[in-house]
């Protein structure tokens, strides 16, 4: 027989617990999150394809914890490829509370901090499902340089120390080859006369991470916030893409030992993502679901295996492989990937194409199928020529998505992903403490009083039956959010498009600058 122990040992969460403050939820909120459970139902069918494929397209070790933070920067590494020199930046390790049954080693997250550390406000950012830190490395310098006395963090989440990038980082100074990296990751899944390759991690070795769900990081989050607070000297507002939104969304929600996760920011930001609507994730779970999608880890695995095939690691290593290629040699004939059986025939372009026109024509939404909305922008198609370049015709360059997915330390793309958070976040949707959450030990008892401002913006990804938005207006009919600021660009922006957009045609940015300098004036 197998037990589920909601929330092992995890401090400041417990057993069973009981929503309080404020009534149940009425017309009003209900009425609001009928278009999001349609929206979302969708998106959950969608994420497998989208992001696996996504991977394939794109090119296709363990640390200790430290009893205090610390600034660590690796001399010779790209840190934030493309940003600007002037902006000042380092990575955080920052102790986080132990889990039970999890090594020490593992109680930690990573930041990567950009501007001013002695600015006096810090907007802190959740990337998404398999997403990673450097999935804000190019947003996280243009914020700091245009919102006065604002410093950013972008979270690592505890998982991304499980990531060799070792032969990444030598390839990306020099040492290695484009080549040799590829056999090393990949080549090797085909050719097997090649026998120095990458290791991947053994399920069997992780069982912990089955319990690396929504209380683990907000757990971990709540370290991070407040670590940036600095002892209540600086302001935190907390956003988030994508799982990342839900994830800024359900935190000011969340009890953490007595202490509401609202008193310890001024606002949150939901890019893409967010909660506050029933069903986001799909249909609502129930403890019996809940209890198969559990079991199901101690057979399948505690990573979200998107390929399906035991490979779990395989996305981020796809998506970054393939990244490092085009940044190092973008006009080089993509041959090895064209020629990789594991890269399927409907994803390769109708002509010999560049490293860099693979990537892009992966990624652009008028050329990566329906499926791939997860990772999709609009950038451009591909050109004319022998092998075949790319051209850039939409807002957003395929340099800063080829930039933004090489990045390494703090990757934008996580490869171990704890699909146990996947699971707790279906049930954190509606802010509610339904059975379910409780049998999961989510602490969601402080929506009612939720009194900061939320900012919401809304892709054709997100903004399908306006599901974004329609989550952030739930949010405020059940609470005390005294404002609710909403940007709907579902005709014209993908889901990555906020993130990677150029500057001047990024409305996002456009957006929610004037609203941090309101926040923080």
């Amino acid at each position: 027989m197998w037990q589920v122990v909601p929330v092992r040992g995890v401090a400041g969460y417990g057993g069973a617990v009981a929503r309080s403050g404020g009534s149940p939820v009425g017309a009003t909120r209900g009425a609001i999150r009928g278009s999001a459970m349609r929206r979302f139902g969708r998106w959950t069918t969608a994420v497998c394809v989208a992001v696996v494929t996504a991977a394939l397209l794109s090119g296709c070790g363990s640390s200790s914890a430290s009893s205090s933070s610390t600034v660590t920067t690796v001399p010779g590494d790209p840190i934030a490829l493309g940003a600007p020199a002037s902006v000042p930046e380092s990575v955080l390790t920052i102790p986080t509370p132990a889990v039970a049954g999890t090594p020490s080693k593992y109680d930690q997250v990573q930041v990567r901090t950009f501007g001013d550390p002695s600015a006096r406000h810090v907007l802190v950012l959740v990337p998404g499902t398999n997403g990673g830190a450097g999935d804000f490395d190019l947003v996280a310098p243009y914020l700091v340089t245009h919102v006065p006395d604002l410093q950013v963090w972008s979270e690592m989440r505890r998982e991304g120390v499980l990531q060799d990038e070792s032969v990444v980082r030598s390839t990306l100074a020099g040492a290695t080859s484009t080549q040799k990296m590829f056999d090393f990751y990949l080549g090797w899944l085909a050719d097997k006369s090649i026998t120095d390759h990458y290791q991947p991690l053994k399920p069997a070795d992780y069982g912990f991470v089955d319990d690396w769900g929504m209380a683990v990081a907000m757990n971990d989050l709540h370290a991070v916030i407040m670590k940036a607070r600095e002892g209540g000297t600086r302001s935190v507002t907390l956003g988030g893409h994508s799982l990342g939104g839900t994830e800024a969304a359900v935190y000011p929600a969340w009890d953490f030992s007595g202490t509401a996760g609202y008193t310890t920011i001024n606002g949150i930001i939901c890019i893409d993502g967010c909660a506050g609507a029933q069903g986001f994730y799909g249909t609502p779970p129930t403890i019996a679901s809940v209890q198969a999608s559990i079991a199901k880890l101690q057979t399948s695995g505690p990573w979200l295996d998107l390929l399906g095939v035991g490979l779990p690691w395989a996305t981020g290593v796809f998506s970054e492989v393939g990244a490092v290629t085009a940044y190092k040699d973008p006009n080089g004939p993509a041959t090895t990937f064209e020629s990789f059986p594991y890269l399927p025939a409907s994803f390769k372009p109708a002509v010999p194409a560049i490293n860099e026109a693979l990537f892009g024509n992966a990624f652009d939404y008028r050329s990566s199928p329906p499926g791939l909305k997860l990772i999709q922008v609009h950038s451009g198609h591909i050109g004319t020529g022998t092998p075949a370049g790319w051209v850039d015709d939409g807002i957003t360059p395929i340099t800063n998505v080829v930039d933004t997915f090489a990045q390494t330390p703090l990757a934008a793309a996580e490869w171990y992903y704890p699909e146990r958070l996947s699971i707790d976040a279906a049930a954190a949707a509606s802010l509610e403490q339904t059975p379910v959450a409780t049998y999961l030990g989510l602490r969601l008892l402080h929506t009612a009083q939720v009194d900061v401002p939320l900012f919401a913006f809304q892709t054709a990804l997100g903004g399908a039956d306006n599901g974004v938005v329609g989550s952030a207006e739930a949010y405020k009919a059940e609470s005390k959010i005294p404002s609710v600021t909403t940007v709907s660009r579902t005709d014209t922006y993908s889901h990555l498009d906020p993130l990677l957009a150029s500057p001047d045609q990024n409305d996002f940015l456009k957006t929610v600058v004037p609203w941090l300098d309101r926040l923080d004036g």
